[in-house]
């Protein structure tokens, strides 16, 4: 993205907390800020997970600092090399670069273990042979402290039978390994929480060569500390994970002591954020795919049209904060329009044609008329368009029968304007044996070129659109709402699946759009005028087959 499309990051309370770190005194001071998003490569990256990408990466752009990319893939049930590239292309789409620190959190594997021993020999970690049921009856309540009777384990028993379970001897769910920290704690999370288990499973990386894996609250903070991150920031469901975190970074041998910060999600009604959930409307085949215009991933969101400026000024203006808030789809909807109504050239096209034809113009002949690109940027020029005799317009911009205040084309009805070429008048209409209209008839008048009278007289109906027949491309154009019907779908007891919007696409074949757009690709937008915002479809367009997305509405209902 070019530099001075990429909105400033405003100062928020994390930074606050970067500014004492790195001031004189502070836990940082000399130190170059560096950060890290480590999103786990089992699904595609959502507009949710868009907002901590943005906050990582940009807090490091904002303090001339770093940011590493990490996968966390430390859990090798449903991780894909297919998602670690989908990830690394929504980050350069984005505008971010990792530079040379792109790293996966299986390559401390190694370390990770060896950390764990380390702990082992410290008397602060022990084997645990609690089944899953047992674990859960000793866990205790906030007056009852937890319980385990493998708890005072001898060291070396302990060392063994880890390196057994390394060694794969026993079956999974068989051992944990768990940290020594206090059974009586206020924070569940430290009443000696399991920082390795048991699974026999092949890792997309490492093969067969691990059948124990740490658990994330264990490998988090070493990963943090082994790439020398100074402020780690993550999503508020880790504040009561925080002391864990600490606990970690202050009894392993690490070179480096990061710091935590967490900041609440983003939530947006109208959508779900769970990647196991958008992953259930992929596999049941709801939608067309991870990148189906209507999915709130960033591939998909990428192919409805939105733009890298309008999700990054999405994000920023919704700000930094710590109480989770739900923000509306429709401000989102409003960056999109904002930046696509400064860049995007402006067309015609037709979605639901009805033939046209100007009966007082001459059979044969045909004319060029100059319009411009965009009223905002003068530098995009201008490009020419033909008309004849015989035009379409949308069906709707004709009434055999006019209904109140209805101020286009009827018979005896108003003098309207053909936008950019000449001003006509409705004389009648052409059915077919059903009584359905299939041509609409009209005079011109010839003194009107470029749409304005030469009396000088008022013209009392709309300014209508339209493309020449003889010139005109065909396409298929898809319109798209919200995926859900409910603003809630992940609300109370609710079954997702039942809010779902069965309007969400409606598909039109047979649209009719300007010439220029013959050879138009993506991921090109376009205005098309009075419909909306529209780009090529990146997966189905092709020349001979144009497949146009509707990216969003000229109306923007959304008030601040």
């Amino acid at each position: 993205m070019p530099e001075e499309l990429k909105p400033a990051m405003a100062q928020n309370f994390i930074h606050d907390f970067i500014d004492e770190d790195i001031a004189q005194g502070g836990r940082f001071q000399g130190m170059q800020v560096h950060t890290r998003f480590p999103p786990e490569p089992n699904g595609y990256l959502h507009i949710g997970h868009c907002k901590a990408l943005i906050i990582d990466f940009g807090t490091a752009e904002k303090y001339g600092g770093l940011c590493n990319l990490r996968m966390d893939d430390t859990n090798p049930t449903k991780e894909d090399v297919e998602y670690v590239e989908a990830i690394k292309e929504d980050i350069h789409w984005l505008g971010f670069d990792w530079g040379d620190r792109f790293y996966f959190a299986s390559d401390y594997f190694d370390k990770m273990y060896e950390y764990a021993v380390e702990l082992i020999k410290k008397g602060l970690a022990y084997v645990c042979e609690l089944t899953p049921e047992e674990f859960r009856a000793h866990r205790g309540d906030v007056g009852t402290p937890a319980t385990s009777p493998y708890r005072d384990r001898p060291v070396e028993e302990s060392l063994d039978l880890f390196e057994r379970m390394k060694n794969g001897e026993f079956e999974n769910g068989r051992m944990t390994l768990r940290a020594k920290i206090d059974l009586a704690s206020g924070n569940f999370n430290m009443r000696d929480p399991v920082i390795y288990r048991i699974n026999h499973m092949h890792h997309h990386r490492q093969g067969d060569k691990w059948c124990i894996y740490p658990m994330y609250d264990f490998a988090h903070p070493l990963e943090d500390a082994l790439e020398g991150i100074t402020h780690s920031l993550c999503s508020l469901e880790f504040e009561d994970h925080r002391p864990l975190y600490d606990w970690v970074i202050q009894n392993c041998p690490v070179p480096a002591k990061p710091r935590q910060i967490e900041f609440a999600r983003l939530g947006i009604n109208y959508t779900v954020m769970s990647k196991r959930k958008l992953r259930q409307l992929v596999e049941e085949g709801r939608v067309s795919g991870w990148d189906d215009p209507r999915m709130p991933t960033l591939c998909g969101l990428r192919r409805r049209g939105y733009t890298p400026a309008s999700i990054r000024n999405f994000s920023e203006r919704n700000g930094v904060a710590k109480a989770a808030s739900t923000v509306e789809f429709g401000f989102l909807e409003h960056c999109l329009r904002e930046d696509l109504n400064e860049t995007a050239r402006r067309v015609m096209a037709v979605l639901r044609p009805v033939r046209l034809t100007v009966t007082n113009y001459p059979e044969g002949q045909s004319e060029t008329f100059t319009v411009e690109n965009n009223p905002n940027r003068p530098e995009d020029g201008a490009r020419e368009i033909t008309f004849s005799r015989t035009l379409y317009i949308e069906s709707d911009d004709f009434l055999e029968t006019p209904v109140p205040k209805y101020k286009r084309l009827y018979p005896g009805g108003p003098e309207c304007r053909l936008k950019g070429a000449y001003l006509i008048t409705c004389t009648g209409c052409v059915k077919d044996a059903d009584g359905n209209v299939t041509e609409v008839l009209c005079t011109y008048d010839p003194d009107s070129r470029g749409g304005e009278s030469a009396d000088g007289r008022k013209v009392k109906g709309a300014t209508i659109h339209w493309v020449d027949a003889a010139t005109a491309v065909d396409a298929e154009v898809r319109l798209y709402d919200n995926l859900f019907a409910d603003p809630e779908p992940d609300g109370g007891d609710k079954n997702f699946l039942d809010c779902l919007n069965p309007a969400s696409l409606e598909v039109l074949t047979g649209a009719k759009v300007e010439a220029g757009l013959a050879g138009a690709q993506a991921p090109a937008s376009f205005q098309f005028m009075r419909q909306g915002y529209f780009c090529v479809d990146s997966r189905d367009s092709r020349p001979g087959q144009l497949v146009f997305n509707r990216s969003v509405s000229l109306k923007d209902s959304f008030k601040f």
